[in-house]
């Protein structure tokens, strides 16, 4: 910690903005927001995208300073330029909420699929839900369903269960009740209220009987956790 903090004396910017998160979290120091912030800001103004995205992130939550969508916005674009995954798809939530910036869907779709292609699996599964809508971009249910899978490999719940809902109606891949139940019951795990509904109707169809397993998966034996 103490050569950190010398290092970030210096004005290695990488240093300030690791000290900026200690003192986010409380590891290694007090917690101490006003204090973050300082050194987010300071390593920001090197252009350090890390801690401009830490920065946006504290104006957008008011942490350690004043709640204010358009510093945030201004901070996540920054970093979105260097091409900083997590504030390209912080900068694509406020056009799509309209907060620090104005409403633009075109621009949260830029952004989501920016960070998505990047692997941001919340990017994946917003980007999902556009092409699965048909809002903004054409209605493309094999597109929904490819970012979906990308988000739901990386236990994101609501695109596990939106999967689930595609390969149960048969939208943009091949109805497979089976890999429906696949999807809802991971989603179910992690408590997503949507999944675990549409595993209990479909359990209460079959008399209570848990389905076959797909190949790679433990056999079920109970419902949803």
């Amino acid at each position: 910690m103490e050569e950190l903090r010398v290092a970030a004396d210096k004005g290695d910017p990488q240093a300030q903005s690791t000290l900026g998160v200690c003192y986010q979290t409380g590891q290694g120091v007090t917690l101490d927001y006003e204090t973050a912030v300082r050194w987010f800001r300071k390593a920001a103004d090197q252009n350090d995208s890390v801690a401009q995205c830490y920065l946006g992130f504290c104006y957008l939550s008011g942490q350690g300073v004043p709640q204010e969508f358009g510093q945030a916005a201004k901070w996540f674009r920054e970093a979105a330029e260097q091409g900083d995954a997590a504030s390209q798809f912080n900068l694509g939530v406020l056009y799509e909420t309209g907060q620090g910036v104005p409403q633009n869907y075109a621009e949260a779709i830029k952004w989501y699929l920016a960070a998505a292609e990047q692997g941001e699996p919340q990017a994946q599964f917003n980007l999902g839900v556009f092409y699965e809508t048909g809002q903004v971009v054409p209605q493309n249910f094999e597109e929904a369903v490819k970012w979906y899978e990308r988000a739901a490999e990386q236990e994101i719940g609501p695109a596990q269960c939106n999967l689930g809902l595609c390969y149960q109606s048969g939208r943009g891949v091949e109805q497979d009740m089976q890999k429906a139940i696949h999807w809802f019951l991971r989603a179910a795990k992690q408590g997503d209220k949507t999944a675990q509904h549409n595993l209990g109707i479909y359990y209460a169809s079959v008399g209570a009987q848990p389905p076959e397993p797909v190949e790679g998966e433990e056999p079920a034996t109970t419902g949803p956790e």
